[in-house]
């Protein structure tokens, strides 16, 4: 008997990763206000509807973006946390620039951790980049500890690189290929 089509791009036993949609963006802002502790100082994902619909065109729209929802799968496919790419490029460099972070509700459970690793598959195999880099505040352990935990290594610190908060912020540089994966 076949299996009906999944609603993931990839699925591992906790979570699935999809792709953003308009009609996320309730539950999306609705975590991310009730995130705010976890995520600040160091990321601020929308949490009004307007803001939602940009930035989920952006990743829907721009074709050097991909985003993906980390849905769990024992939540009814409830969003757990988003892993966007950035800045892709293709070419000689097929490269692509992390971003993500995880809800309240479904912190320090793993489920990023199974999630950045099917990201990392989708990115490697159907989207066919070769390079994956994280840029990451020296102070954030959490986002660090879950770039080692998925096999990234560390290559070097970039100091005021991103605007954050109000200021440059330094960053630990962050990468992995698709041979560190095979």
């Amino acid at each position: 008997m076949p299996h009906p089509p999944s609603r993931y791009l990839a699925e591992g036993p906790r979570v699935g990763i999809r792709h953003f949609s308009y009609e996320d963006g309730g539950e999306f802002t609705a975590r991310a206000r009730q995130s705010k502790e976890l995520h600040q100082p160091w990321l601020f994902p929308p949490d009004s509807g307007a803001a939602y619909a940009s930035y989920a065109g952006r990743l829907i729209e721009d074709p050097t973006k991909a985003g993906f929802l980390v849905c769990a799968k024992d939540d009814s496919g409830g969003i757990a946390g988003f892993i966007n790419i950035n800045n892709i490029v293709e070419g000689a460099f097929q490269s692509g620039a992390l971003g993500y972070g995880a809800f309240a509700h479904a912190a320090g459970r793993g489920l990023m951790r199974e999630g950045l690793d099917l990201v990392v598959g989708h990115a490697f195999g159907p989207m066919r980049l070769h390079r994956l880099e994280i840029n990451v505040q020296p102070a954030n352990t959490a986002s660090i500890a879950l770039a080692r935990a998925c096999g990234f290594r560390l290559e070097g610190f970039s100091p005021g690189m991103l605007f954050i908060d109000g200021a440059w912020r330094d960053h630990q540089r962050w990468a992995i290929t698709a041979e560190m994966r095979a």
